[in-house]
C-alpha cells in the first residue's frame, strides 16, 4: 500500500505543479474555484471511479467524505499557519474571506443536501441532482468572474497614464508570460494525470487488503488514508500559494471552498455513475451504519469550520481550532462501529 501511496503522491506533485502554472492564464478567484479545484481533485476522482466501478461503493463515498474532512480542518489550518507567520514571504495578520460569501453558502447548501439525499442511499436521480448543483456553481463562478473583470477593466481605464501606454495585464500577470510557460505546465499536468489514473486501482486493492490485516474498516481507512494521496495536489498548491501573501492566500481559500463544493457535487455524481457501470442503471449505493455516521460527522465538521469564515478575516487562532477539530475527528473514526466488509 505504501508503494502505491507514494506513486499517487508523486503523480499528485506533478499535477499540482502543472495546475499552478496553467492557472496563471485565468482570473485568481475563478481559477481557485474551477480550474485548480478540478485539477487538484483528479486523484480523488480516479480513486472514486475505480472503487465504485469495482463495486466498493462505500469506499468511494468514504474517500470523498475524507477529502472534505481533511481539507476543511487540517488543510485550512496549515494554510493559515503559513500565511500568518514567517513561513510566508509576506505574513498577514489574517486571511480575508469576506469576498467568498456565495462560496460559503454554496458549500453549506451542498453539504446539507448531499447528506439529506443519502438518507435512502444514492441512485441515478441523485447523480443528476449532483451534476445540476455543480453546473449551477460553475455558472455562478463564471458570472462573478465576468463582473470582476468588467470592474477591473473600468479601474484600469481610470488610471491609464497620459501617454496611453497600456500594458496587457490579466489579474496582475503580464500577458507576455502566458505563452512561454504553457508547455512547461501541460507536460507535468499530463504526466501527473496519467500517474494518478494508473495508481488508483492498485491503491484501492492494497487498501482493502490492509483493512483485513489490521482489523479496521476499509471505509475508515478510505476516509483517513485516501485523502493523503488524493489531496496532495491541493495541499501542495495551498502551501505554495499561502507563502505568496494576500493574493496567494485568497486563491488558496477559493481552491479549498471550490474543491469541497466539487466533492459534494461532481465527485458524488462520479461515484453514482461509476456504480451504475458496475451494478446497472437502477443500482443504489446503500446506506450503512458506518457510512451514516461518517456523513453526519463530515457535514457537522464542515458547517462548524465555516462559521468563523463568515467574519471578514480568519487568523492563526481559527487555524488552531481547525487543527484540533481534525484530531478529534480522527479519534472519533476509531470509536465508530467497524465494518470489515469490502463493500
Amino acid at each position: 500500500m505504501l508503494l502505491w501511496l507514494a506513486e499517487l503522491t508523486g503523480a499528485s506533485f506533478l499535477l499540482s505543479y502543472g495546475a499552478e502554472h496553467l492557472s496563471k492564464k485565468y482570473g485568481a478567484k475563478f481559477v481557485g474555484r474551477t480550474l485548480l479545484s478540478v485539477a487538484t481533485t483528479l486523484p480523488e476522482i480516479a480513486i472514486v471511479i475505480y472503487a465504485a466501478a469495482a463495486g466498493s461503493y462505500a469506499v468511494a463515498i468514504g474517500a470523498g467524505l475524507g477529502s472534505n474532512l481533511l481539507m476543511m480542518t487540517l488543510g485550512l489550518a496549515i494554510m493559515l499557519l503559513i500565511a500568518t507567520t514567517r513561513l510566508s514571504k509576506a505574513p498577514l495578520k489574517g486571511v480575508e474571506v469576506a469576498t467568498f460569501k456565495l462560496d460559503k453558502i454554496f458549500l453549506i447548501a451542498t453539504a446539507v443536501i448531499s447528506a439529506v439525499l443519502f438518507i435512502d442511499g444514492y441512485n441515478y436521480i441523485d447523480g443528476i441532482i449532483f451534476i445540476a448543483m455543480f453546473a449551477a456553481y460553475l455558472v455562478m463562478a463564471l458570472v462573478e468572474m465576468k463582473a470582476e473583470n468588467k470592474a477591473s477593466k473600468k479601474r484600469e481605464q481610470e488610471i491609464v497614464s497620459d501617454d496611453h501606454k497600456v500594458i496587457g495585464v490579466a489579474n496582475g500577470i503580464p500577458a507576455s508570460r502566458f505563452g512561454g510557460g504553457m508547455t512547461k505546465a501541460v507536460l507535468p499536468f499530463a504526466a501527473g494525470t496519467a500517474g494518478i489514473f494508473f495508481g488508483a486501482g492498485p491503491f484501492i486493492d492494497s487498501l482493502q487488503g490492509f483493512s483485513l490485516e489490521v482489523g479496521v474498516s476499509v471505509i475508515v481507512l478510505a476516509v483517513i488514508i485516501s485523502p493523503i494521496a488524493g489531496e496532495m495536489p491541493e495541499k501542495i498548491s495551498m502551501m505554495l500559494l499561502a507563502r505568496k501573501g494576500a493574493a496567494g492566500a485568497s486563491i488558496a481559500v477559493a481552491n479549498v471552498l471550490g474543491s469541497k463544493i466539487l466533492n459534494n457535487t461532481l465527485l458524488f455524481a462520479v461515484a453514482v455513475f461509476a456504480a451504475m457501470y458496475h451494478g446497472g442503471f437502477d443500482v443504489n449505493i446503500p446506506v450503512t451504519e458506518l457510512l451514516q455516521y461518517q456523513v453526519i460527522l463530515v457535514t457537522v465538521v464542515t458547517i462548524i469550520a465555516l462559521v468563523p469564515m463568515f467574519r471578514k478575516a480568519i487568523g492563526l487562532k481559527v487555524g488552531m481550532m481547525l487543527a484540533a477539530m481534525y484530531v478529534i475527528s480522527m479519534i472519533i473514526q476509531f470509536l465508530l462501529p467497524q465494518d470489515l466488509t469490502l463493500h
